[in-house]
């Protein structure tokens, strides 16, 4: 077999699991995963490496109503990720009917001359029968490429989507180094585990008003000193993350810095603040690939 790579675009509302697919296929950790919605705010591209292929999966927000400018970035990193790509995986969760929406979108993308695949996730979580008529409506789509019933978690049908993605990669070019699993900066990596720490840990209105910033990375001795900020919209979000003594800010620095050892391979000490910064999330430029920038 000849060498084979393509860029993939996963799409999808949120929480029907791009971050948990792309991490499966992988094999490794480069997405942050939550069992809340819009976890995602970047494009995070996931590069699968073999002798024989390189496929580069982008991980994009989960479309949702634009409210704010974070939204309306989020947004834009959906359109910016689906342009250029050899496919489109379009993710729904199989354990619920879908929306309207949703075959809406996928019709869409079909009449745009997208290359789709219709990937329904969770099917762990669904039974045959109730799974069947909600097959049957994705077959009606047309210019749906294929169909596939998966299971993330579970790892059920991972290697026949692999085998249908690889079938439509037509390029030849190795894009990134072998050693390479994504196109994030560490900084950016690190951020990420502290957000998604809080994304467990926290009440649900709370880890989506907050942004993170690496203020430092000294990997210079054994252990990598790492100083973060973690931003958030009011006084009383504050307070929730800093819990009762500094406990509850305490747990999500144990849980980030062990986090980071295993990202780093090396021990961690890890600085962590909190500031209030109100209305940040809309604040037009306030996001880039790094975090968030502007906040002063």
């Amino acid at each position: 077999m000849s060498f084979k790579s393509g860029f993939v675009a996963v799409v999808g509302k949120p929480n029907v699991g791009k971050s948990t697919l792309i991490n499966a296929l992988l094999g490794k950790k480069v997405s942050i995963v939550s069992p809340k919605a819009q976890t995602t705010r970047n494009n995070i591209m996931g590069i699968l490496n073999n002798n024989d292929y390189q496929v580069v999966f982008i991980d994009t927000p989960g479309i949702h109503k634009v409210k704010n400018s974070l939204d309306k970035y989020m947004k834009k990193s959906i359109d910016t990720a689906t342009k250029d790509v050899d496919l489109l995986l379009y993710l729904l969760d199989g354990s619920k009917d879908f929306q309207e929406d949703d075959i809406h979108m996928l019709s869409k993308y079909c009449e745009a001359n997208y290359p789709v695949f219709a990937v329904v996730n969770k099917v762990d979580l669904s039974t045959y029968e109730s799974l069947y008529p909600r097959l049957a409506k994705l077959n009606e789509i047309k210019g749906l490429k294929d169909i596939y019933a998966i299971s993330s978690l579970q790892g059920k049908n991972l290697d026949l989507l692999l085998q249908g993605i690889l079938k439509n990669m037509t390029d030849t070019i190795k894009y990134f180094p072998d050693d390479e699993i994504t196109d994030k900066p560490v900084s950016f990596t690190l951020a990420e585990i502290i957000r998604e720490k809080m994304l467990w840990m926290l009440d649900e209105e709370v880890p989506h008003g907050v942004g993170v910033m690496i203020d430092s990375i000294d990997d210079s001795k054994k252990t990598v000193i790492v100083s973060a900020t973690i931003f958030c919209e009011r006084d009383g979000h504050k307070n929730i993350i800093i819990g009762s003594k500094g406990s509850m800010l305490s747990k999500i620095g144990t849980a980030s810095r062990l986090a980071m050892e295993k990202v780093l391979d090396k021990p961690v000490y890890l600085d962590l603040f909190v500031k209030v910064k109100p209305n940040w999330r809309d604040r037009e430029g306030a996001i880039n690939g790094l975090g968030y920038v502007d906040i002063e």
